[in-house]
């Protein structure tokens, strides 16, 4: 699907590891495993990248070839805006596959995570004209708040790029039409709730359409008013659910921390 840059050092990391650097390792390489949990990876594709904390312009993400329930917090690789190897690292990266999370990042300063995934009920939502319908709870935490961005094939240019940011705004979800799911977060806890909430509101999107009858939808003004409690005045997603998958994590398969 797209190519990996070579595991070769661009830039000297000679600074010790940050207590911080090392907690987003940490939460990052859960946020892997929590998607192959679930069975939204897509083999060895797809990605969720984090800002390095107290570096600008430095990013993690997973190693490319990589079952994402092998990705570890000491694997993870650290690259720069242009999706170049920065310090010494046995891994390759997707330098493209980053080009549409760096242009997230850059666009926005409150992306510190960024996730993009190929999961199938969100790439089936993508593809409706309608998209997702405010007609479940879980839809109406996106409504009037969810972003759109027309399939535009492989090749991720700079100004598709400049395209997708502008569509996407301040929300922080979108669907890419055709294509697949994205969301950011202020943590990755919180692009990860955002993502779960998406995700299970396009299959419940699905599963109520195979019935075939009309669904029924609430009135616009409880939708309204619904999507602002839901959106609970812009606090960070996640904080009280992120200890708890953590935990769920140690009981399975602690080894992401490592």
């Amino acid at each position: 699907m797209s190519f990996a840059h070579r595991p070769i050092s661009t830039h000297a990391e000679t600074a010790p590891r940050s207590a911080a650097e090392t907690q987003m390792r940490v939460d990052l390489a859960a946020a892997y495993r929590l998607i192959a949990l679930n069975g939204w990876d897509d083999l060895i594709y797809t990605h969720v990248s984090a800002a390095v904390p107290g570096e600008p312009g430095r990013f993690l993400i997973n190693p490319f070839g990589l079952a994402f329930d092998e990705v570890r917090a000491s694997n993870l690789v650290k690259i720069d805006t242009e999706g170049r190897i920065v310090g010494a690292s046995e891994h390759a990266v997707n330098a493209t596959g980053f080009a549409l999370h760096a242009a997230v990042h850059l666009a926005r300063a409150d992306a510190v995570c960024v996730m993009h995934l190929h999961n199938t009920a969100g790439i089936a939502v993508s593809m409706q004209r309608d998209g997702l319908l405010p007609a479940s709870q879980h839809a109406l935490r996106f409504h009037g708040d969810l972003a759109y961005h027309d399939y535009e094939g492989l090749a991720f240019t700079p100004a598709e790029g400049a395209r997708l940011t502008a569509n996407l705004g301040a929300r922080f979800a979108m669907l890419l039409r055709n294509h697949g799911t994205l969301t950011t977060g202020r943590t990755v806890a919180e692009a990860y709730v955002l993502m779960a909430t998406l995700v299970k509101a396009c299959e419940i999107q699905l599963q109520a359409q195979a019935g075939g009858t009309p669904l029924v939808r609430p009135p616009a003004d409880i939708a309204a008013r619904t999507a602002e409690q839901l959106r609970d005045g812009g606090a960070i997603e996640g904080e009280l659910e992120w200890p708890a998958l953590l935990r769920k994590l140690d009981r399975i398969d602690a080894s992401y921390r490592e």
